[in-house]
């Protein structure tokens, strides 16, 4: 129960005032915690390989596979949920640590889709860990809100100054297709970022609530719908070199890149009108990264 505490503790007051008394299975019930916890080493023969690791449905882990040929030894996780989305009541957990050199890319079965709610609201934190010299791309897909949901995420980067991380997240405006579209209650995410001494790198909090603000005015989303944001995490000398490479291959009107304050790291801001489009940007930044950190090529991961 300590870990349903603590999810619950971060709950912003903006989210908690939706956690009425109405009937439905507890917070802490079967089913409604999901904890994924996992920790990967490099062997001796130079493969990540998963050292530890405990989940709690709805929340699993496929086996590593080694798709890369360029990186053989580098291992790509597959995080699924047989729930098939995010419910009222729901609080997730996920502990991702990297440890001695291992180099991993990480991303979801599909999309987050954050299931209507009448009661209470829905939770998520990840807290991810890389030692000196560890490497990781973290690319969920993207985040869907249903009518009427509220839904918070926080997630926690612990990185150290040596390593780097790639950590993307996309924010979709809900099921347009329904005509759903900007039909949530709230979506607050938050990401905090420290290096191996606990020293701060950064922080970022979008709280978006639809229905008391209008999205589609200038310095919100204008006239786009979809906004999706990258963070790489890298040793500093590494940065100005790869901020330009980033801005001479995407498209400087709908996206933006900054170096984050004391160069802890870039952040990329992108918006448009179609999911496929935002991926494809954030694929070549991966690319872009990944050629210049480790000297390898990335291919497009599949998922049929």
């Amino acid at each position: 129960m300590s870990d349903i505490k603590l999810i619950s503790d971060e709950t912003p007051i903006e989210v908690k005032k939706y956690n009425s008394k109405i009937e439905q299975l507890e917070v802490g019930k079967s089913g409604k915690v999901g904890i994924l916890d996992i920790e990967l080493k490099e062997n001796e023969q130079n493969k990540t390989v998963i050292t530890k690791q405990f989940s709690q449905v709805p929340l699993q882990i496929q086996r590593a596979v080694y798709p890369e040929n360029s990186l053989p030894g580098m291992a790509y996780l597959y995080i699924i949920s047989p729930s098939g989305g995010i419910l009222q009541g729901d609080r997730y957990k996920t502990d991702i640590i990297l440890k001695n050199n291992s180099t991993c890319h990480i991303t979801t079965q599909g999309a987050t889709r954050i299931y209507s709610m009448n009661s209470n609201s829905a939770s998520q934190m990840v807290n991810i860990t890389l030692d000196e010299n560890c490497y990781l791309e973290y690319i969920p897909d993207q985040i869907i809100p249903y009518q009427n949901s509220r839904y918070y995420q926080k997630v926690n980067l612990n990185i150290h100054d040596n390593a780097t991380l790639i950590y993307s997240e996309v924010l979709t405006p809900g099921r347009v297709a329904m005509k759903e579209n900007f039909d949530y209650d709230i979506c607050y995410l938050r990401t905090y970022c420290k290096n191996q001494n606990s020293k701060f790198r950064c922080l970022e909090n979008m709280k978006i609530e639809p229905k008391e603000n209008n999205m589609k005015i200038k310095g919100i989303l204008g006239n786009y719908d979809i906004v999706g944001t990258v963070y790489i995490l890298t040793k500093k000398g590494k940065l100005e070199k790869l901020e330009k490479m980033i801005n001479e291959k995407i498209e400087f009107i709908t996206s933006g890149t900054s170096i984050l304050p004391n160069e802890s790291g870039i952040i990329v801001k992108i918006l448009s009108n179609s999911t496929e489009e935002i991926y494809e940007k954030i694929y070549e930044i991966v690319k872009i990264t990944r050629k210049e950190i480790l000297g390898a090529d990335f291919t497009k991961i599949r998922k049929n």
